[in-house]
C-alpha cells in the first residue's frame, strides 16, 4: 500500500491574461524557440476544427489486469476513452498541452461549496473549472489564477513513440482520468509516469467514506519539462501535486517534486523526490468549506496486506510486514499532531517517528502477526492540525493474518492452481480449478463479515457480486479434510 515560493497577485493576473489562439504547428515552433510565456495559459486550436466524437477513440489495447492486492489504480479496459483534445488528430489525440472541451458530467462535483457539472482536463496532470489550461510550468499553491485539481501538474508531452496517452471514464456517479505512462516534453519517452485522479459526487463508494477526490500514483519517474528548465526530466520549476479553488484561501497543497528519490520534507519545505508519490493514495474532500483536515497517508500499495501467523513452512518468513505513516497539514503554518492505534494486542505493533517537522511527520511501523489468533486487524493514523477550527483525519492499514496451513489446497505455482476471473471483478466472478468434492465457499469483506457462503461440488464455480459494495473481499475454501485456501478479490 508509497516546497515552495508564494507570487504576488499583480504577477498572477499578468499570466492569467496571457491568452491567445494557436495552432499546435505554431505552438510547438514558439515553445521550441523559447518564445512562451511558461506560465500562459494558451488555446490550442485547429483552423476550422471539427468537433470529433471521441467514442471512436475507446481504450483498444489489451484488457489489464490490477493487481489482486490493491484497488487505487484502476485498470484500462474498454470502458475508457481517450481524451479528446483539442487541435490534435484523433484517435489517440497525442499532443503536447492540450485541452478538452468542456466535459460535462451527470452528478454535482463540489468544489470548496460550487457545485460543478462541467470540467476540462488538461494534458497537463490536471483538471480545470471554468475554462481549460495549456500552461505548462507548475506553480505552488494557493494561486489565485487557477481553479485546479491536479495529481500531477507538470509538462505532459504524449508525441513520443512510448509514451502513453491520457483516458478519462464517467459514470453517473464519479469520473476517472488516467495518465497511463505518459512522457514529457520535448517529446521524452525515455522516463514515464503513471497517475491517476477520481471525483465523485461525495457517495460513490469507489472512494472511502468521507472523500470526493482521490490521487492514485503507480511508478513516477520524472518531474519536469525541457521548457521548464528540466534536464533529462528533472530540475528546472518543479511539478505541483494539490487542489487550488482560484480564491487564495481554498487550497492546499501536497508536494512539489524536482528530483528523483524518496526526498520529502512536507508540502511546504524544500522540493521533493518524485519516488515518494510511488504507490500512494491519497483522499479528501472538496466540498468542506475552511479548515482543510491533514492528510493522512502511508506506504501500502494496497489496502490490505497479508500475512500468516506461526508461519514456519513457507520459504519467506511472512509473519510480519513494515510500512509508514505519513501526516501532513496541506495548508501554510499550521502545525500537526499524530496518533497511531491498533485493535491488535500492543505487543504486535512497534513504531519509530523517522520525521517530525511542525507540518509533517513521519512514522516507520512494523506489525508482528507471530502468534496472533488468524484475524482481521486495523493500524489506524490519526492526525490533528491547530487550525480554526481543529481539522482532524484518519487512514487505516488493514492486516489479515491467516494460519500458513491455509495455502494447502494447490501450490501457487501449480498451471492447475486455483484461480479468480476477473479480478477486479464487476458484476460475477469465476473460480476455476476448485478441487473435487464437497467444497464450502465463503465470501468474507474486510472486516471479516460474512457476505455469501455455500457449498460447491464443481471444478469451476460462479458466484454474482452484482450487490457486494465495491473493495476488497477474501474467498474461502475448506474441502472435506478440511485443507484451505483463501484468495483475495477486488469488487469496482
Amino acid at each position: 500500500m508509497k516546497n515552495i515560493l508564494l507570487f504576488s497577485s499583480v504577477l498572477l493576473v499578468s499570466f492569467a491574461s496571457a491568452q491567445q489562439k494557436t495552432t499546435p504547428q505554431d505552438y510547438e515552433q514558439m515553445k521550441n524557440a523559447g518564445q512562451l510565456n511558461a506560465h500562459a495559459n494558451y488555446v490550442i486550436v485547429q483552423p476550422d476544427q471539427q468537433i470529433r466524437n471521441s467514442a471512436n477513440a475507446r481504450y483498444s489495447g489489451p484488457m489489464q489486469t490490477q493487481s489482486t492486492t490493491c484497488n487505487c489504480i484502476v485498470p484500462l479496459d474498454t470502458t475508457f476513452t481517450i481524451v479528446p483534445f483539442n487541435g490534435y488528430q484523433a484517435p489517440d489525440y497525442r499532443n503536447d498541452d492540450g485541452s478538452s472541451s468542456a466535459l460535462m458530467i451527470p452528478f454535482n462535483f463540489n468544489f470548496f461549496g460550487v457545485n460543478y457539472d462541467s470540467l476540462f482536463i488538461n494534458n497537463n496532470g490536471n483538471i480545470s473549472f471554468g475554462a481549460p489550461y495549456s500552461t505548462f510550468t507548475a506553480m505552488a499553491f494557493p494561486n489565485s489564477s487557477f481553479q485546479m485539481i491536479a495529481p500531477f501538474w507538470a509538462d505532459v508531452d504524449t508525441r513520443a513513440a512510448l509514451s502513453g496517452l491520457v483516458y478519462y471514464k464517467i459514470t453517473p456517479t464519479h469520473m476517472i482520468v488516467k495518465w497511463e505512462q505518459v512522457g514529457y516534453y520535448s517529446s521524452h519517452d525515455d522516463l514515464l509516469s503513471t497517475f491517476q485522479l477520481i471525483i465523485t459526487d461525495g457517495l460513490d463508494t469507489i472512494l472511502p467514506a468521507g472523500s470526493n477526490v482521490s490521487f492514485c500514483y503507480g511508478d513516477m519517474q520524472w518531474t519536469t519539462g525541457d521548457a521548464s528548465s528540466g534536464v533529462g526530466g528533472f530540475g528546472g520549476s518543479p511539478s505541483t501535486t494539490g487542489v487550488n479553488q482560484g480564491n487564495g484561501t481554498d487550497y492546499f497543497q501536497v508536494a512539489q517534486c524536482d528530483a528523483t528519490g524518496n526526498t520529502f520534507d512536507g508540502p511546504y519545505g524544500l522540493n521533493d523526490g518524485v519516488d515518494w508519490l510511488d504507490n500512494q493514495e491519497i483522499y479528501f474532500n472538496t466540498s468542506l468549506l475552511g479548515n482543510v483536515p491533514p492528510l493522512v497517508m502511508n506506504s501500502t500499495i494496497c489496502d490490505t496486506i497479508d500475512v500468516y501467523t506461526g508461519d514456519t513452512l513457507r520459504s519467506i518468513n511472512q509473519d510480519s510486514v513494515m510500512f509508514d505513516f505519513y501526516f501532513m497539514t496541506p495548508e501554510i503554518n499550521q502545525n500537526v499532531t499524530a496518533i497511531i492505534s491498533t485493535n491488535a494486542p500492543a505487543s504486535a505493533l512497534s513504531y519509530v517517528q523517522t520525521v517530525n517537522t511542525p507540518t509533517y511527520k513521519a512514522y516507520a511501523c512494523t506489525f508482528r502477526a507471530i502468534h496472533l489468533p488468524p484475524a482481521v486487524y486495523t493500524v489506524t493514523g490519526t492526525a490533528i492540525d491547530d487550525g480554526i477550527p481543529s481539522g482532524e483525519n484518519s487512514g487505516q492499514v488493514i492486516i489479515h493474518s491467516y494460519y500458513s496451513a491455509e495455502l494447502g489446497i494447490n501450490d501457487p505455482t501449480n498451471s492447475t492452481a486455483i484461480n479468480i476471473y476477473p479480478n477486479p471483478a464487476n458484476n460475477q466472478i469465476s473460480i476455476n480449478n476448485i478441487p473435487e468434492g464437497n467444497v464450502q465457499m465463503t465470501i468474507t469483506n474486510v472486516f471479516g463479515q460474512t457476505i455469501f457462503s455455500a457449498p460447491t461440488t464443481n471444478k469451476n464455480a460462479i458466484v454474482d457480486c452484482s450487490s457486494f459494495a465495491s473493495g476488497v473481499y477474501f474467498i474461502n475454501l475448506v474441502n472435506k479434510n478440511g485443507e484451505q485456501k483463501t484468495m483475495k478479490f477486488i469488487r469496482r
